[in-house]
């Protein structure tokens, strides 16, 4: 049990990490189509963060109302991002790709 936790908190530590590094290569973007991809990532990433964050809470401590509540919160949120992320990623890459063959005619 106390593997998985220390798993779970390095792959959480991991996603806020790349959230950030994601989060600043997305603002310093010129591009709008690339701007949006990366903020899709960033999307992605955020979700499985907090749905990880969700997991930790509601399985690996002592229940309670509020831990529930929390955990059901960030599932929601995370599924949420997760969603938008992969639709806008679909979008947005679509758009570079437009873009692309566009500049290669």
């Amino acid at each position: 049990m106390q593997t998985l936790q220390l798993f779970l908190f390095s792959f959480i530590v991991l996603t806020v990490a790349m959230s950030v590094g994601l989060s600043v290569r997305a603002r310093r973007e010129k591009d709008p189509a690339k701007r949006g991809v990366w903020s899709a990532r960033l999307n992605i990433c955020m979700g499985i963060m907090l749905i990880s964050i969700a997991v930790s809470q509601l399985f690996f401590f002592n229940d309670s109302n509020i831990r529930r509540v929390f955990g059901t919160v960030c599932v929601l949120l995370g599924l949420f991002n997760l969603f938008a992320g992969i639709r806008n990623y679909g979008a947005y890459s679509r758009m570079l790709d437009k873009q692309r063959t566009n500049k290669e005619a």
